[in-house]
Formats: structure tokens, C-alpha cells, sequence
């Protein structure tokens, strides 16, 4: 039985590693289309979105038929409900990135965000670049000094957000409302998606140190 349960946790941990690379290839890709106007990418993050919603279909699935297996107690359960709690953190990252194609879909043949905001964006998607990496990484090889290294990248997103919004409060922004609501609710997104990373690093500290972290809001 203890086999077959190291087996399920096994499974669940590639099932959260292969949704943590998808969600970091989606915002990428989405911030490239968001940059440059690249309708292929943005369309790739649309019609890719259906496989993270399928990989946390599947986590949901293999825990509640590893609990019903297994009835887990102490340490055990408490891997396979950080598992998901952590999937619906990547299934939302998802959404987000997918959230950032849609705008410059929306936005196509002209580049979604003016010249002016491009340089914050372009750093915004660095940062949450290196948070899904780290992600990925803590999730296939769990190491709580790096999860607690999101924080400091969750820093450094909110700092890029104030950026962004001293750029179109500015009394020159020359481009109206709703290009400055455009690149509100975008940094809102790429802001939104570093919290997801934050809470996923801080249920992979609480699994490995046995001590809570306190998430961001929802």
C-alpha cells in the first residue's frame, strides 16, 4: 500500500511540474504577442489553455481517488491537499496569461500596449518568466530556500505595476482612458500571476517545513 501510494504522489507531482511549464510558456508566449503583435502566439496560448484546465481535471482527480484509496492521515494528506491547493494556484496562472492574449488579440494588427508601456511589460514578463521557472523547479525538486526566493520576485512585480501606473498617471500620457484601463487591468494580470507563484511557493514551504505561510489574497 505504501508503494502504491508513493506511485500516486509520484504521478501528481509530474501532473503540477508538466502545468507549471505549460503556465510558463503560455504567459510567455502571450507577453511576446502582447509585445509584438503576434497573433500565432497569442492564438497558441488560447487554444492551449484547455490543457492546463485538463492537467488539474486530472490532479483533482488522482487525489480524491488517492484519498478514497488510501484514506491518508498527518504528513500524507497533507501532500496530496497542498497538491491541490498548488493546482488551482497553476490553473489560474493559466487563465491569467491566457487573460493577456486575449487583449492583444483584441488589440491586433496594432501592438497592445503603446511604446511608452512596452518596456514595464516587457519587464513585468521577465519576472513572472523566473517565478514559473522557479515553480517548476521547487515542484520537481522541492527546496524551500527557493520557494521563499518568490517573495522577493513578488516584490519586484508590485514594484513594476507602481512603474506602470506612474507612466499613464503622468499629466503627459498622451493616449486617453482606455489604453490607461488597458494597461491597468494587464499589469493587474501579469501582478495577479506572481501572487499565484507566491502562494504555490509558500504551500511547498509549509509541505516541506511543516510551518505555514501566509498566501496572498485571492
Amino acid at each position: 500500500m505504501r508503494e502504491e501510494f508513493q506511485a500516486d504522489l509520484t504521478e501528481v507531482s509530474r501532473l503540477l511540474v508538466t502545468m507549471a511549464e505549460a503556465v510558463r510558456a503560455a504567459l510567455r508566449k502571450a507577453t511576446t504577442a502582447l509585445l509584438t503583435a503576434d497573433r500565432e502566439a497569442a492564438e497558441s496560448v488560447l487554444a492551449r489553455d484547455a490543457e492546463v484546465d485538463e492537467l488539474y481535471t486530472q490532479v483533482e482527480t488522482k487525489v480524491a481517488d488517492t484519498i478514497a484509496r488510501q484514506a491518508p492521515v498527518a504528513s500524507d494528506l497533507r501532500m496530496v491537499i497542498t497538491a491541490l491547493h498548488i493546482s488551482a494556484d497553476l490553473e489560474r496562472m493559466g487563465d491569467l496569461a491566457e487573460h493577456v492574449a486575449k487583449t492583444a488579440l483584441r488589440r491586433h494588427p496594432s501592438p497592445a500596449v503603446p511604446a511608452e508601456l512596452r518596456p514595464v511589460f516587457r519587464q513585468m514578463g521577465d519576472v513572472a518568466d523566473r517565478m514559473a521557472e522557479k515553480m517548476a523547479t521547487v515542484l520537481a525538486t522541492p527546496d524551500a530556500d527557493l520557494a521563499a526566493e518568490l517573495d522577493k520576485d513578488d516584490d519586484a512585480m508590485d514594484d513594476l505595476e507602481r512603474e506602470l501606473f506612474k507612466v499613464m498617471l503622468a499629466d503627459d500620457w498622451p493616449y486617453g482612458a482606455e489604453t490607461a484601463i488597458d494597461g491597468a487591468l494587464l499589469g493587474r494580470f501579469y501582478e495577479r500571476y506572481a501572487d499565484h507563484a507566491v502562494n504555490s511557493g509558500a504551500q511547498m514551504i509549509y509541505l516541506i517545513t511543516g510551518q505555514p505561510v501566509t498566501a496572498q489574497e485571492a
